[in-house]
């Protein structure tokens, strides 16, 4: 089980929910909240990161408000209003605090719908540090936060449910097209028959066992190769 720390965070302190392998150090990756906050199930992830030999941070955006998930319409209202310029400060603050505390070269970031999409915001903004980014059906709702792509230097991996309303697989294939005429390393894979957030284990209406198995092992598989 991890831990609430606080971390630097651009002047301030930022916080989140740390986890750490047995041997205290490993590969570092941060992982980002969906809309409904840094709620039991992101934890839950980074656990699962730490039992795979991972060091896992996940920045809590919405410094300390946590939603239900039969509350869709105050999630997104949350989403909405959050300060995007803190919430960058807090993350590149994550990437440096895992980065301090792991034993790769460089970090990874994971990120889940509305963190899917910060995530590759953040891949994009700290191309210094961050090696390799995985957005799970990421969606980017604000039109100030679009990624300079052309800044990105992890390689990425793509989860996207085929019934996914909100990040489509056609949206999904247009960027992976527009990634790799940058010369990007990308590549996306479709899950049949599943819906947004099918990753989430605590959603059982959305929650699709055998597709989440398979873009976990493609995860590990893919951070390993690229971290250490």
């Amino acid at each position: 089980m991890g831990e609430m720390i606080e971390f630097p965070s651009n002047g301030t302190a930022g916080q989140g929910y740390l986890a750490v392998p047995g041997s205290g150090t490993g590969p570092g990756v941060v992982v980002i909240q969906e809309w409904w906050g840094l709620v039991p199930h992101i934890q839950d992830v980074c656990d699962r990161f730490a039992a795979e030999g991972f060091v896992a941070l996940a920045p809590d955006l919405y410094r300390g408000t946590k939603l239900s998930t039969t509350e869709p319409d105050e999630a997104g209202k949350e989403m909405m209003a959050l300060a995007l310029d803190r919430a960058g400060r807090d993350m590149s603050g994550a990437v440096d605090e895992v980065a301090r505390r792991c034993s790769g070269a460089g970090v990874g970031v994971v990120g889940f719908c509305m963190g899917g999409g910060l995530a590759l915001v953040l891949a994009c903004q700290r191309p210094d540090a961050v090696q390799a980014c995985v957005p799970f059906y990421g969606i980017i709702p604000w039109p100030d936060a679009q990624p300079d792509y052309s800044a990105l230097r992890a390689a990425v991996l793509g989860h996207i449910a085929e019934k996914d309303e909100y990040f489509t697989p056609a949206a999904a294939a247009e960027l992976e097209s527009q990634l790799r005429a940058l010369g990007k390393e990308a590549e996306f894979h479709v899950y049949p028959g599943t819906d947004h957030a099918f990753f989430n284990d605590s959603r059982p209406e959305v929650h699709d066992a055998e597709a989440s198995r398979l873009a976990w092992d493609r995860t590990l598989e893919f951070l390993r190769a690229r971290l250490g």
